[in-house]
């Protein structure tokens, strides 16, 4: 039953924002029903600028699983780094969380369910267990499960049924009989696997005096 829920739940919010968010797991939100909940038909709400800039900034939250307080910091610690495109360096903080490259390279079939790997000591990052799903993660990183994680029904699942391709910035071999990932070159914000308009969030945080 709490399978069913927070699936359902995935897919309410993807259908209120009118777009797959692959960090929520399976597919297929908007097949049925492509319209947000509560209304019928095609006809959707109209939207404020604030609206939608507020919008693109909740697809990014979902999607990466981050809350609001972590997406501040996320956000100030961008655009303290970069000089030109802090919304690109922005996606390249998120993209290098350890949650979602165990997602990313089909180690887990969710954001979730890769966190829930992270956080219970079944992933190995340059041999040695890490256990903090938010560390980033840098060019050059092997990644790998624990031995014993490569017959847990969550690796399973997401090696039967891929949400996502292979992010070019990743590549994956197999060591021993088990499949091992290496971040082989920096994200940027041609990686963010949905729809995304960069402006808007640029504008939300920009009416947000930088928070």
């Amino acid at each position: 039953m709490k399978a069913i829920k927070k699936k359902r739940t995935a897919f309410k919010i993807q259908r209120r924002l009118m777009t797959e968010l692959p960090g929520l797991g399976k597919a297929g939100a908007l097949e049925r029903r492509p319209y947000p909940p509560g209304e019928h038909g095609n006809k959707r709400r109209k939207y404020s600028n604030y609206g939608l800039q507020l919008e693109e900034k909740q697809k990014v939250l979902f999607h990466y699983g981050v809350r609001e307080k972590q997406m501040q910091r996320f956000v100030l610690r961008a655009k303290r780094s970069s000089q030109s495109n802090w919304v690109s360096t922005l996606i390249r903080l998120l993209e290098l969380r350890a949650d979602n490259i165990v997602f990313r390279l089909g180690f887990a079939p969710s954001i979730p369910a890769a966190r829930q790997l992270v956080a219970h000591g079944k992933v190995l990052v340059n041999g040695k267990k890490l256990d903090v799903a938010s560390a980033t993660l840098k060019e050059g990183d092997e990644i790998r499960l624990k031995d014993s994680a490569y017959s847990n029904q969550v690796y399973l699942q997401a090696k039967q049924s891929p949400r996502l391709p292979l992010a070019d910035y990743l590549v994956k071999e197999e060591k021993g009989g088990f499949e091992v990932g290496r971040i082989q070159s920096l994200p940027d914000i041609g990686h963010i696997p949905f729809q995304f308009d960069e402006g808007q969030l640029t504008s939300y945080y920009s009416l947000k005096g930088g928070k």
